[in-house]
């Protein structure tokens, strides 16, 4: 099986639940897996689709990194059909809670 990744896509935006993300913004990250057989012809996945794809999805608004996830994870899905399994993990850096947290993570695999 091989393998097409895109890890630690960094974006700026203003999402979240509470209304001081909306205006002060906040920092994520995006890993992107895409799984595909290993069959001739040789698979391939243009990574720079990937790329624009999760900017796509990120200037979109919405509230849940749950709701991100599953966005990136179908538009991915619809450009290719061929893929075993497509893995995306959105992190959002430092949320905005007490204590020191590096970040909060949803991911979703299929």
């Amino acid at each position: 099986m091989l393998s097409v990744s895109l890890h630690g896509i960094k974006l700026i935006a203003p999402h979240g639940l509470y209304p001081q993300e909306h205006v002060l913004g906040n920092s994520f990250e995006v890993d992107v897996d895409v799984y595909l057989t290993g069959a001739l012809p040789w698979p391939y996945v243009d990574y720079t689709v990937i790329r624009k794809t999760v900017a796509e999805v990120f200037g979109q608004p919405g509230h849940l990194l749950e709701t991100f996830v599953y966005e990136i994870h179908r538009a991915l899905r619809a450009q290719t059909p061929d893929a075993v399994k497509i893995r995306v993990a959105v992190r959002k850096m430092h949320p905005p809670m007490p204590g020191d947290v590096a970040f909060a993570q949803v991911c979703y695999e299929e």
